[in-house]
């Protein structure tokens, strides 16, 4: 069950959300049998006031932190983006911070957040770092994870992600009805969850058509993209930052991606588009999925509608000139 909310309270004391608000206002017009009912129905519900929140929802403006693990990534820069734009349309302001993959950082970050009354955070969580969540629990904060889950207590925190099995999905057959039949999945850091959740429709579908996976994984950086090699015929890449890398580098050698290599990226950055060949990538719609993000949040603080243990977000795969020639 997750934290109580000021609805539980109202329906176990038998009264109304704004009784319950006024209550914890200490406001006079309350009667004093309702207080005492109140008040017990708190106690046995295990209902902790966030008073910051409380303030958030009756003046509309207030603190949401945005905690993200590598703003130098364009995707996450572009997720945040998207966030502090949905929040400040309705009247929100975000707090940012970029843990660089530091755990330490991370719970840093978190505890300054805590600290300074933000309402709610939505983290993109740095892997090793189950203190934060600690933390947070503590503090009764809401905290919505998103892109990779880092807890599992999805009941306390809940999970938002594109649907990254179904992307890689659908890059694989796409490579496969292309004619490509060497083809490797290139990227991500070894025994990450998002790493198994990005290759697991790679997986499934090769296996499917009866071929045999090759997996080459690494830090999703171009660095690592433009440095590998290979006997294949195409590649899905982790993410478009691999993706480009490849590209530059097979150019660099002579391939002509497109007709002598096929190559699908993940994401669908900006630069994808403007790469040349223009880059085949899977589509998160990651400006939608921040907006929502941020819409889940604030329905969470404003009338207590907390977001499902699991939320996966629809993808699409775009195709550009890297996967077929023309």
């Amino acid at each position: 069950m997750g934290r109580p909310t000021i609805i539980d309270v109202a329906k176990a004391a038998g009264v109304s959300k704004s009784t319950v608000s006024l209550v914890l206002q200490n406001s006079p017009t309350v009667a004093a049998q309702t207080r005492e009912d109140v008040r017990r129905a708190m106690a046995e519900l295990g209902y902790v006031y966030n008073r910051a929140a409380a303030n958030l929802r009756s003046s509309q403006v207030g603190l949401i932190g945005l905690v993200i693990n590598d703003l130098r990534n364009p995707f996450f820069t572009e997720f945040a983006t998207s966030v502090q734009m949905a929040l400040s349309e309705a009247g929100f302001a975000a707090v940012i911070a970029n843990t660089d993959e530091d755990p330490r950082l991370q719970q840093r970050a978190i505890a300054g957040m805590v600290e300074h009354g933000v309402s709610a955070l939505i983290i993109s969580p740095a892997y090793g770092d189950d203190e934060a969540f600690g933390l947070l629990e503590r503090a009764g904060v809401p905290a919505l994870q998103v892109l990779r889950k880092v807890s599992e207590r999805t009941d306390l925190f809940p999970f938002s992600v594109p649907d990254y099995g179904h992307g890689s999905q659908l890059a694989t057959q796409h490579l496969i009805d292309q004619g490509a039949r060497r083809i490797a999945f290139v990227g991500g850091v070894e025994g990450r969850s998002v790493t198994q959740e990005r290759m697991s429709g790679y997986l499934s579908t090769m296996q499917a058509a009866g071929l045999a996976p090759h997996v080459i994984l690494g830090r999703p950086t171009r660095a690592f993209g433009r440095a590998q090699m290979g006997d294949f015929d195409a590649a899905l890449c982790f993410n478009d930052l691999v993706a480009l890398g490849m590209l530059s580098g097979l150019t660099h050698r002579g391939v002509k991606v497109g007709q002598d290599f096929r190559l699908v990226g993940f994401d669908d950055i900006e630069e994808s588009a403007q790469s040349l060949p223009g880059l085949t990538t899977v589509h998160c719609d990651i400006e939608g999925f921040g907006r929502r993000s941020a819409e889940a949040v604030l329905a969470w603080l404003n009338d207590g509608t907390k977001p499902p243990p699991e939320t996966r977000t629809p993808v699409t795969l775009v195709v550009r000139g890297s996967s077929r020639a023309g």
